[in-house]
């Protein structure tokens, strides 16, 4: 057998095939009420031989009045926690009847009541509510523990009463106590995780109650009905009230002195938080009315400490909130974040009640306080990266136990105890982090946590000795509290919600100005070269009109009569010169600001009929048609999310130059489709008319960008550029396929709404 710490971890306590003797137990199918199972010792309390019940149905056996067999075997929609039904009484005495689910299994519990503890829930009212406004009005949680230790042993009438609380290594601390003479005292007492092992902690978790009245019992077997040679599972007694206990935990109480005990579970959040545990010099139960009145006022207790618990560290966190925004306003005012920590200290460190801090960015290394030096916190980045790189906040308060063999030392020479690290960033290994040195403090074991089990006669044994045993604890730093992480995830947060994010904004908008300078560039072209031409033709024949003007008959400028002077029909061609220079220059400037706006202007997206837009383009354009055959043909396009203005800008530009690259065909053609992908919808425009050469195709968006001479067709140069910034606004693209002479294909694609959600306006 083996003898390792662990194998108390094994032990089946779930399943110990016996039962504690003040009473007896049963076990019949759910669905046939057969007696399967039943307690070696239930002949002496009722005078029936137990072998001889099993395979009985429940109601054949007698041994429950009509109205408690009723009540027991009443159908449960889903398994229920124990419940008492009332008394039966038998030549061997009183017994409270309690039954519950165990797998396909009911267990009926037989507890003896013992005439001298009678009573009810009802008698005892007027001490549950005393004890609940003792409870509620303990302002500290030390006066809530030791007024809960004082009322648990005064409704069991236990020596001695406990509130013991865990850590989170699982050892256990006495914080409260009550007790007389007869047993020593054990308050502020460590015990060892061992002492409660995790599956016991799992069952304390379970089942809040466990009473043992006598820890000398003699163990009573399971007789079980034997089905043709094959056994039963083992039954689950997690929920007995009477369920055996380990051997190795009686022993632990004999050498303890205490006989008896009675525990009950503390469980605060949903988690094991601790156990008020009570316990006496000599034999003594505790009736079932009292031990569910102890249960409550556990459950009142942890609503005490919850309560207790998130006052304080609300409280903490708005104090270092405040201080959590001063560092936000100094980063802010930074250039770079790491100047807004280090410059100030006194806000850096008390942060999260540190005595060092490092910034890792980027590979370099910031420190301020009592901290390792750069090779240090390098040394410790590498390990965080290498063994914690999934996690984005890390602590400790004993580094030197989670990396063991790698001393690591401040500047001053203290070693680092405590570890406080937020990652901001896992590709270049930047993190942020704080360091607490070692406390040396003194703790009082109840016993040798070193010898809590010891190995003798093949079997574990727990330790004989309670005496007080002190430890000076090393190598470990006050330990992180939960509001202290908490502000450290909200910095990481800050960190990388809003300063992290400059280095994105400044590449955005150094793309941006990139676009910019193009643009500028082309515009300065335009500025240079196409406007200038028209203004220049403007001014020049208006100085040929005002010459021509005076030669002819000195009129003056603006005068009615130089209509109809000699010569005056070259004056009206200039005049129309003039009118067609400007009317040029006009739509230049218009296609100038309708290019700005679609850049400036925010979306205003909505469900656009994308059939309705289209048409209304064709209307708009119907003057463009005159005297000409264009044969149109429009599939259904159905309906997008878009902003219906910019849409329409693009259809209108589309079809127009549809419309006018296929002036001198003989017939027009005119095709649009759309066709719908999981992420857009992707539009065509196609026309039969004169083309491009695709080897020029990636100017064809430009701004003032032109294939073709101004003399044979029309135009801006800015309507296509429109067509990619509106696509590319709304999260799509624009592009374009041809061949001279034979036509020209423009698509561009609108994301569908799921996409287009996600896409900033």
């Amino acid at each position: 057998m083996t003898t390792d710490l662990q194998a108390c971890d094994q032990e089946p306590i779930r399943i110990p095939g016996h039962i504690q003797p003040q009473g007896f137990l049963l076990t019949v199918d759910r669905k046939t009420t057969e007696l399967l199972r039943i307690s070696a010792n239930a002949g002496q309390f009722t005078g029936v031989d137990p072998r001889a019940l099993l395979g009985r149905t429940l109601e054949a056996t007698s041994l429950l009045t009509p109205a408690l067999l009723q009540d027991v075997l009443a159908p449960q929609s889903r398994p229920q926690p124990p419940r008492a039904h009332g008394i039966a009484t038998f030549d061997g005495g009183s017994f409270l009847v309690i039954s519950h689910l165990s797998g396909d299994e009911r267990i009926v519990e037989f507890e003896f009541v013992d005439p001298a503890l009678k009573g009810s829930l009802d008698l005892l009212y007027p001490d549950m509510r005393a004890a609940i406004e003792t409870l509620q009005a303990d302002r500290t949680p030390a006066a809530l523990y030791q007024s809960a230790a004082r009322i648990i042993r005064e409704l069991t009438g236990f020596d001695r009463a406990l509130v013991y609380a865990f850590d989170a290594q699982w050892n256990g601390t006495v914080v409260g106590e009550d007790r007389n003479d007869r047993l020593p005292s054990y308050f502020d007492l460590r015990f060892p995780a061992g002492d409660i092992p995790a599956q016991a902690r799992e069952l304390y978790l379970l089942n809040r109650q466990r009473l043992i009245p006598d820890a000398g019992y003699t163990p009573v077997p399971l007789l079980e009905l034997d089905r043709e040679g094959a056994g039963l599972a083992p039954l689950d007694l997690s929920f007995a009230v009477l369920r055996s206990v380990s051997p190795v935990h009686l022993e632990y109480m004999r050498n303890m002195g205490t006989p008896s005990s009675f525990s009950v579970s503390i469980v605060a959040g949903g988690r094991l938080w601790g156990l008020i545990s009570a316990h006496h010099a000599q034999p003594r139960t505790v009736p079932h009315h009292v031990r569910a009145a102890c249960d409550f006022l556990a459950q009142v207790m942890a609503i005490q400490i919850e309560g207790h618990a998130r006052g304080s560290h609300a409280a903490e966190r708005v104090e270092r909130q405040g201080v959590q925004a001063r560092l936000l306003a100094y980063m802010a005012r930074e250039d770079n974040f790491v100047q807004g920590l280090v410059k100030h200290p006194e806000d850096f460190l008390p942060l999260v009640d540190a005595h060092g801090a490092a910034v890792m960015l980027d590979g370099v290394c910031h420190t301020v306080g009592d901290a390792p030096d750069e090779a240090g916190v390098a040394a410790l980045v590498a390990w965080l990266a290498g063994q914690h790189g999934d996690q984005e906040i890390y602590s400790t308060d004993s580094l030197a136990t989670a990396r063991p063999g790698a001393a690591c030392a401040t500047r001053g020479g203290e070693a680092v105890a405590g570890l406080l690290a937020v990652q901001i960033s896992q590709i270049h290994r930047s993190y942020v982090l704080w360091f607490r040195p070692e406390v040396v403090r003194t703790v009082r074991w109840s016993g040798d946590p070193h010898r809590a089990k010891e190995a003798a006669a093949g079997r574990l044994h727990p330790r004989q000795s309670f005496d007080i045993w002190r430890e000076t604890v090393r190598h470990r730093s006050a330990p992180w509290t939960e509001p202290q992480l908490d502000t450290a995830a909200l910095l990481r947060n800050a960190i990388i919600g809003i300063v992290m994010r400059k280095a994105e904004e400044l590449a955005d908008i150094t793309d941006e100005l990139k676009r910019s300078n193009r643009e500028l560039e082309a515009f300065s072209y335009s500025v240079s070269h196409d406007l200038r031409a028209p203004f220049r033709h403007i001014v020049g024949y208006a100085e040929l009109l005002k010459d021509e003007l005076h030669l002819e008959g000195g009129a003056a400028d603006g005068d009615a009569g130089a209509a109809s002077a000699p010569g005056g029909s070259r004056p009206l061609r200039y005049i129309e010169t003039i009118i067609e220079s400007a009317h040029t220059a006009g739509k230049l400037v218009d296609g100038l600001l309708s290019f700005s706006q679609a850049g400036r202007v925010s979306l205003a997206r909505e469900e656009v009929n994308v059939d309705r837009i289209v048409a209304s383009c064709r209307h708009l354009l119907q003057p463009e048609l005159r005297d000409r055959q264009v044969a149109f043909d429009i599939g259904p396009l159905g309906h997008v999310t878009a902003d219906p203005t910019m849409l329409r800008q693009v259809f209108q530009n589309l079809l127009s130059n549809a419309i006018k690259y296929t002036k001198g065909r003989d017939v027009a053609k005119i095709r649009v489709t759309a066709n719908r992908t999981p992420a857009a919808t992707v539009f065509m425009i196609e026309d039969n008319g004169v083309g491009f050469d695709m080897a020029y195709v990636g100017k064809l968006f430009g701004v003032f960008q032109r294939l073709h001479r101004m003399e044979d067709f029309e135009g801006t140069g800015i309507g296509l550029a429109n067509v990619r910034r509106i696509a590319e606004r709304h999260g799509g693209s624009a592009w374009a396929e041809g061949a001279v002479d034979q036509g020209a294909r423009f698509y561009f694609s609108i994301p569908n709404r799921e996409t287009a959600e996600n896409v900033g306006a």
